[in-house]
């Protein structure tokens, strides 16, 4: 048991470390390239932080543990809401007025539904995660073009690499292929610690693999998120939490789901079908005042949000 939970957490630090050596790199070397800083953003820094989910995922398809990949996607989205956002929210109101996030919210309800109905409807084949992965190159293709857009209408030429995480000025070369390498290694290697940890300690201690992916995996994965929301939430920027949960929720439905859903068959499991979906939905749901009405959400709120995620946990472990 101890190896396990060795391994489990060694995949976690390593997940993190090569997903910031790959989006480093690649943000760098697309520079050089000559792509648009803003574009890059959308979409290489954008898959690139996704990619530890991404990888934890496939790994679980190819391993034959369909249930972690959805496990860590659907606890994810509700950890994202509920945790991600709860914390933050006792330390600093968070602020949904200062950037308007109501179409993005809509469309990662839209993507919450879509997959329920497409779960409801039997296994995730590749033919549903070719829908997924359609409906995530539409939300992505709007998004760019809002974003130039918005651009072209300030006459906004400013596209310095500070504007991208990860960008530094006058990286060489050898560095760029050095942090590509070790990230393209790192995240392979570190995913198959964790799945194949997180396997091993729910065959010790009689719980399914659903279990821990909804929790140990879904938790782990989501630590890098609720870091930097912690840690915004403590220079009273807990409003910056509030876009990167929506984009990373949307990510993880129609993006991560749609790929691995293309390496293998997922079966999603009695118990998601009855609970989780539905908890996933309703964490969802109700963000939505908040979003649509532009209310803030203060400590009351990160506390309630906090202990429904507390007992939803207790829940599914204690069933």
């Amino acid at each position: 048991m101890l190896i396990d939970i060795a391994m489990v957490v060694a995949g976690l630090v390593l997940l993190v470390v090569a997903g910031d050596w790959l989006v480093k790199g690649a943000v760098n070397l697309s520079l050089r390239l000559g792509i648009p800083a803003l574009v890059v953003s959308l979409t290489v820094v954008a898959f690139g932080t996704s990619a530890p989910e991404l990888l934890v995922s496939v790994t679980a398809v190819l391993d034959h543990s369909p249930a972690i990949a959805l496990g860590n996607v659907i606890g994810s989205n509700t950890a994202n809401i509920l945790l991600v956002l709860g914390l933050p929210a006792l330390i600093s109101v968070i602020r949904t007025n200062t950037h308007d996030t109501r179409e993005s919210y809509l469309m990662m309800l839209a993507g919450t539904v879509l997959f329920i109905v497409l779960a409801l409807s039997g296994p995730i084949t590749w033919a549903k995660a070719i829908v997924l992965l359609l409906a995530m190159a539409a939300i992505l293709t709007r998004q760019i073009r809002q974003a130039l857009q918005h651009r072209h209408a300030r006459h906004d030429s400013h596209d310095s690499r500070e504007d991208v995480e990860g960008a530094e000025d006058g990286l060489h070369a050898r560095a760029i292929a050095l942090y590509l390498l070790l990230g393209l290694v790192g995240l392979p290697v570190g995913a198959n610690l964790l799945v194949t940890g997180a396997s091993d300690i729910a065959s010790a201690i009689g719980i399914s693999d659903a279990v821990i992916g909804l929790t140990l995996v879904a938790v782990g994965t989501s630590l890098p998120e609720l870091a930097t929301s912690v840690s915004a939430a403590l220079r009273g920027r807990a409003d910056v939490a509030l876009g990167n949960v929506i984009g990373s929720n949307i990510f993880n439905l129609l993006f991560i789901l749609g790929i691995a859903g293309l390496f293998g068959q997922m079966p999603v499991p009695p118990e998601m079908l009855r609970i989780d979906l539905w908890v996933m939905l309703a964490a969802a749901l109700v963000l939505g005042p908040f979003i649509l009405l532009r209310q803030p959400m203060g400590r009351v709120t990160g506390l309630a949000f906090t202990l429904a995620y507390i007992a939803y946990i207790w829940a599914i472990v204690a069933a």
